[in-house]
């Protein structure tokens, strides 16, 4: 064996579930906000990678030109979930070492 007791490891992954249950819970306040089209649309998405908020300036709405207003969207919600995924990621790894979770990382 590698020196570790079944009671030391149970107490590890015991810590390990409290980190994991704490950081969900941080994640949930953790906020990143993404501004595109000059300010005119800004996107805002927790560390859970859930938008909370959308903002468009009424100087962009053009019934005339909607397929650029859907593009700006379109961009800042998915430059705000790349950045929330990173910063989930970045938390993640933070208390469970690279590779220990597999693929499963992700899920987090």
């Amino acid at each position: 064996m590698n020196g570790f007791s079944p009671e030391d490891l149970m107490k590890q992954a015991f810590q390990m579930k409290e980190k994991m249950e704490k950081m969900q819970e941080d994640l949930k306040e953790l906020k990143v906000e993404v501004t595109v089209g000059g300010g005119t649309v800004t996107a805002v998405a927790n560390g859970q990678k859930r938008l909370v908020s959308l903002k468009i300036d009424r100087e962009v709405i053009d019934p005339d030109d909607a397929d650029m207003l859907q593009d700006l969207v379109v961009a800042a919600v998915n430059e705000a979930m790349r950045r929330a995924e990173e910063k989930s990621q970045e938390e993640m790894s933070k208390i469970v070492p690279a590779g220990m979770l597999g693929g499963l990382s992700g899920l987090f």
